[in-house]
């Protein structure tokens, strides 16, 4: 099964302020996290994400027309600034995983959620996403 660690966005990773030295324990702290999750064979990736003013979206309406728009977004709240990708047996251990994840910001709350990513078997005959005729 596999997991995104979402880390959700807040005023500061919006700002994309470089970090200071202030950061070097954190990253530390996290680097040896991921480190540890990669011994364990479970990490897939990881990554932080730059502010949503480098971005863009791409909105579909009902007709399937497409418009680009640059960010940045307004709702910080509503974006993600960086994420990682496990591979576990278990949602669990999915869960026990994420509940040592390093706070990703000092002095700042912030929040972590946590999605199963779908997989082939979800889409085969009998799993979740199966078509099924009444």
């Amino acid at each position: 099964m596999r997991f995104m660690i979402q880390v959700r966005a807040n005023a500061v990773s919006e700002r994309g302020d470089p970090p200071g030295p202030e950061y070097a324990k954190l990253f530390e702290e996290m680097g040896a996290f991921h480190e540890e999750m990669a011994r364990a064979g479970v990490l897939l990736d990881g990554a932080g994400l730059r502010p949503s003013r480098n971005g863009w979206r791409v909105r579909y309406d009902a007709d399937g027309r497409r418009e680009v728009v640059d960010g940045p977004f307004a709702e910080a709240k509503e974006l993600i600034a960086g994420y990682t990708l496990i591979q576990v047996r278990s949602e669990e251990e999915a869960r026990a995983w994420a509940s040592r994840f390093p706070m990703p910001f000092i002095g700042m709350g912030c929040e972590i959620e946590v999605r199963p990513l779908y997989e082939d078997a979800d889409f085969a005959p009998g799993g979740d996403m199966a078509i099924r005729s009444e």
